[in-house]
């Protein structure tokens, strides 16, 4: 491979995923300052890579997720020939290996999953013990083999851009006021079992609002109704579901002093611009996907039953969220807000 590699990277298809990639991004051009990366990706991760530094061209795969879409990756495939010189695969399904195998690249690295052998030229085998996180099974690839199977490798947390000029329109648009802004996240795609009550969050927006701040609550068009269940009636709250762009959730989140979220997409996105985050989980664990971030208070009731990564809760009851109350997470919140050191564990 040449002093300055031509690298390129297959993304995954989720929001916290791509932004967790980050991590191999900054490892990747840490280990070849000269290289080029270029990221293949859904057509909605774009704004989101357009704020990484590291990434120098953007691939997007017009391909929904689950889709199979052999045209389409027959004809990106059919661009990359010759271009680049390592292919990285994060997703471990058959079809995301297809575009550098049609493409020729000459080393493709990957972990074994779905009978790629034929696929990839470095199939590596995951160990879960080592790679016991999403992130450090991202960046593990960006390093040789000897040193992933050791975990022998640094981690950097993502950091996206941030456009002021752009936070300024924001602000103007929506009609935001010049109190101090906490950010909620009440959605989760995955399912309701990672969804914390909206009468909680709403109970917690209430106290805020009479504490002086502006509450804006983010998420996409499907989080809309449970955002109007967290505005109700009360005033300073902003309900920005399915109002925003990604990128424009980025510097709206910048912009808050705190965010209490879901273990979702958006909370990995809060963590990579560097605000104080409230991560609550419940079916999921924060072990496995944590925020990547110093400045990460994880509520977390770690019951027998927890954590289950069940969509919905499999014993009909979701206590895991739901003895998570919106009082103790308020005194957290009064907590950082009064410097005590994040990153400790609150219970209900």
């Amino acid at each position: 491979m040449a002093s300055a590699p031509r690298l390129l990277v297959v993304g995954p298809s989720w929001v916290g995923d791509m932004v967790m990639a980050q991590s191999l991004f900054i490892t990747l051009k840490a280990r070849h300052p000269q290289a080029t990366l270029g990221v293949v990706a859904p057509a909605w991760s774009q704004p989101i890579l357009e704020r990484m530094p590291q990434v120098d061209e953007v691939l997007p795969l017009a391909v929904g997720h689950g889709e199979f879409g052999l045209k389409s990756r027959r004809a990106l495939a059919a661009k990359l020939k010759g271009r680049f010189d390592r292919a990285i695969v994060l997703p471990r399904s058959w079809k995301a290996a297809l575009i550098p195998f049609l493409a020729r690249i000459p080393e493709r690295v990957g972990f074994l999953g779905e009978y790629r052998y034929g696929l990839l030229t470095e199939a590596r085998k995951l160990d879960k013990g080592v790679l016991d996180q999403t992130v450090k099974r991202f960046v593990s690839l960006g390093v040789p083999d000897d040193a992933a199977r050791q975990g022998d490798f640094a981690i950097a947390p993502p950091r996206l851009t941030v456009d002021h000029d752009n936070l300024v329109n924001l602000r103007l648009e929506h009609e935001l006021s010049s109190r101090p802004a906490v950010g909620m996240m009440p959605g989760a795609e995955y399912g309701p079992a990672k969804q914390w009550p909206p009468a909680y969050f709403h109970g917690l927006a209430r106290r805020l609002v009479d504490d002086g701040y502006e509450v804006r609550i983010f998420g996409g068009p499907k989080d809309q109704p449970v955002g109007e269940q967290i505005r109700g009636e009360l005033a300073h709250v902003h309900n920005l579901c399915g109002q925003t762009a990604l990128a424009d959730a980025v510097d709206l989140l910048a912009d808050c002093r705190q965010v209490i979220t879901n273990d979702s997409g958006l909370m990995h996105v809060a963590a990579a611009v560097g605000v104080p985050i409230h991560a609550l989980y419940g079916s999921s664990s924060p072990r496995y996907t944590p925020p990547l971030s110093d400045s990460a208070t994880v509520h977390y009731l770690g019951l027998s039953c927890s954590p289950c990564f069940k969509r919905v809760c499999p014993l009909g009851h979701t206590n895991c969220l739901n003895q998570l109350t919106d009082e103790s997470v308020y005194h957290a919140l009064k907590a950082v807000q009064d410097d005590a050191p994040p990153g400790v564990v609150v219970s209900g």
